[in-house]
């Protein structure tokens, strides 16, 4: 038997004023390294172990990303659209938001600081910061 999460971090706080270098630098170096418990289809993703999703994850196949490229747009495209969080690590935020084109909220955090690379998931519809992601992204 699983327990979903029905905490969610209450210290994520939207950066209000990311610099235009910040931003080109994270869309520059950002990286999308994937985690196995967020996929049932690893795609190209290259995840090893095989992919091995847990049932309390939110799955990334249900926002209908498959691609690494698909990733890292959706990443650059929440960092062009200042979607980043203002706590950060070795100069890269620690979350990075975006919304597929369909409208699914996906929240990325950061995995290794030392080269900005992040994993992402769909935001749980119980997740209260779900609807602040949506607000900012269709302002």
């Amino acid at each position: 038997m699983f327990t979903r999460r029905t905490s969610f971090n209450p210290k994520r706080v939207v950066d209000p004023a990311p610099t235009e270098s910040d931003i080109k630098r994270w869309e520059c170096k950002v990286r999308y390294g994937g985690n196995p418990e967020h996929k049932k289809n690893p795609g190209d993703f290259g995840l090893t172990p095989p992919a091995s999703p847990r049932a309390y994850k939110t799955l990334c196949d249900q926002a209908g990303v498959f691609s690494r490229k698909e990733a890292i747009s959706l990443l650059k495209e929440g960092i062009r659209r200042k979607l980043v969080s203002q706590q950060q690590r070795n100069g890269f935020p620690q979350n990075i938001w975006s919304v597929t084109k369909e409208g699914i909220p996906l929240e990325a955090m950061l995995e290794n600081a030392g080269d900005g690379t992040y994993h992402g998931f769909p935001m749980p519809e119980s997740d209260p910061f779900r609807d602040k992601v949506l607000e900012l992204w269709n302002q």
